[in-house]
């Protein structure tokens, strides 16, 4: 057992490691200070955030909300399979949080097709000036996070370290729960 493995087994030494952890934190802050200023401006002029809320598409919201709960549940899986030393098993809940994630990202690009299409773009309102910018701020996340998780199904035939497929899951499920922030907000509160 060397250092690293050692040093990865600490109970005070969080899985993937320190600095994804504080990536984490930060991005949760920033995300969290844009959703508390929506909900300040939406309390400022409720009648124009609660009509451009009912013009989001609740379908592809929420179907966006049960892929990336169930990729997030595959990348669990993938970790727990990894640690168990399985291989291919891993492999194959890889492929599958892979797959939510372009499914999110593809569904994601098409309510902004339909945004776009009908004339609301960031300077429409108040309300569709933080829905584009948190949930593109967000779709970046989704984009980086689904191009973390191809470089490890590439390289998962390799000897990865559990610290790097931990931190890409850790990273994963930010991206999961800033979601579950985001959705209810924006989606189905003001």
């Amino acid at each position: 057992m060397d250092l690293l493995e050692k040093e990865s087994e600490n109970f005070y030494y969080p899985p993937g490691g320190l600095l994804i952890w504080i990536i984490i934190f930060l991005e949760l802050i920033t995300f969290g200070m844009g959703i508390i200023a929506f909900l300040f401006y939406g309390k400022q002029d409720p009648i124009t955030f609660h009509e451009s809320r009912i013009n989001l598409n609740m379908v592809i919201g929420v179907t966006n909300t049960f892929l990336l709960l169930t990729s997030g549940y595959f990348m669990a899986e993938t970790v727990n399979q990894w640690k168990k030393k399985k291989q291919n098993r891993a492999k194959i809940y890889l492929h599958l949080t892979i797959t939510g994630g372009i499914l999110f990202i593809t569904l994601k690009c098409i309510e902004y097709f339909q945004k776009i299409q009908i004339g609301i773009s960031l300077d429409t309102n108040l309300f569709y000036t933080f829905y584009w910018l948190l949930t593109a701020f967000h779709l970046v996340h989704v984009l980086v996070g689904t191009v973390f998780l191809i470089f490890m199904y590439i390289k998962i035939d390799k000897n990865i370290l559990l610290e790097d497929m931990e931190a890409t899951a850790a990273f994963w499920h930010m991206c999961d729960l800033i979601w579950l922030l985001l959705f209810p907000t924006l989606y189905l509160i003001v």
